[in-house]
């Protein structure tokens, strides 16, 4: 019953679907954490289920998560639509209101360790920042790429591992982002936006992808991930003023994360706590970083 733990590839296990064992998968049942494929995935509100605890109740009505998933909704990714909304709501009022505007970019922007000078004012670095920078934008093309790539790759990922782990790993990926711009970027200026999290959000997928691969589908969305991955990299040698530093940091947060739940979770009952733990685990050690290089 546990052969799917010892399937082997290149001299290195791998979890393989329990039902499918030819098939390497990053996935896990959210109730008994059983390893399965996207074919015997049951998307929930929640995350997803294998078969056998997808069965409906004798007598329950059976409503089929996955026809919404082309339409994600408030209900399916509450996380997601949350930030979603108090991000463009942010970016509406300054949009509306200089004063507002300004006030938001002193109070949210990432500040560097010597301070900087916003709208005529000197701002301190703050820890805090490292997280609220996720919220300030600079123009409507730059809030509307972050807030569209959210809406493609939050909500998915959040019905996956659960909101609570979805939450952690978006604020984990932001926090490692600005720790990576505070030990290699200069030691003053601000910077704005959720490219750090974003990223990190990037950076998973392309994790579950590449455990994927060996499918037809993984593979086709790995190769589609690395030629996005191309492009936003090299975005900074062609657009000035980019915080590239936060976007390498947000993905390789994303991908780490990712790496430790596919290795720590990924067959356990209690997978979505573990996940929980792992993402705050990172959270933890970036703000104490960011603390260490700022005080």
């Amino acid at each position: 019953c546990d052969r799917y733990r010892f399937m082997t590839m290149s001299d290195s296990t791998v979890t393989t679907c329990y039902r499918h064992p030819d098939r390497v998968t990053g996935l896990s049942c959210t109730t008994c954490g059983k390893p399965i494929c996207v074919e015997c995935s049951h998307d929930a509100s929640v995350g997803q289920k294998c078969p056998e605890c997808a069965a409906p109740e004798p007598g329950a009505r059976v409503v089929q998560a996955r026809r919404s998933i082309g339409r994600p909704s408030f209900q399916t990714a509450p996380a997601t639509f949350s930030i979603l909304g108090v991000t463009l709501a942010i970016f509406a009022l300054g949009f509306l209101s200089i004063d507002l505007d300004v006030m938001f970019k002193q109070f949210l922007s990432f500040v560097r360790p010597d301070g900087a000078i916003i709208a005529g004012e000197f701002i301190e670095a703050d820890i805090y920042r490292s997280y609220t920078v996720v919220l300030v934008h600079g123009s409507l093309m730059h809030v509307g790429f972050n807030m569209y790539a959210l809406y493609l790759f939050g909500p998915r990922l959040e019905q996956q591992v659960g909101t609570a782990a979805f939450t952690s790993l978006y604020l984990a990926s932001a926090a490692v982002g600005s720790l990576a711009a505070l030990l290699f970027g200069p030691d003053t200026g601000w910077a704005v936006g959720a490219s750090g999290a974003i990223f990190g959000l990037f950076g998973a997928w392309i994790f579950v992808a590449w455990k994927m691969r060996s499918s037809p589908g993984g593979r086709q969305m790995f190769n589609t991930l690395g030629v996005l991955l191309a492009i936003n990299l090299a975005l900074p040698l062609f657009v000035p003023g980019i915080e590239w530093l936060a976007h390498v940091g947000g993905m390789v947060a994303g991908l780490g994360i990712a790496y430790l739940w596919s290795v720590f979770a990924v067959g356990r009952p209690n997978a979505r706590n573990i996940r929980l733990l792992i993402a705050s685990a990172v959270n933890v050690v970036a703000i104490v970083g960011s603390a260490i290089v700022l005080f």
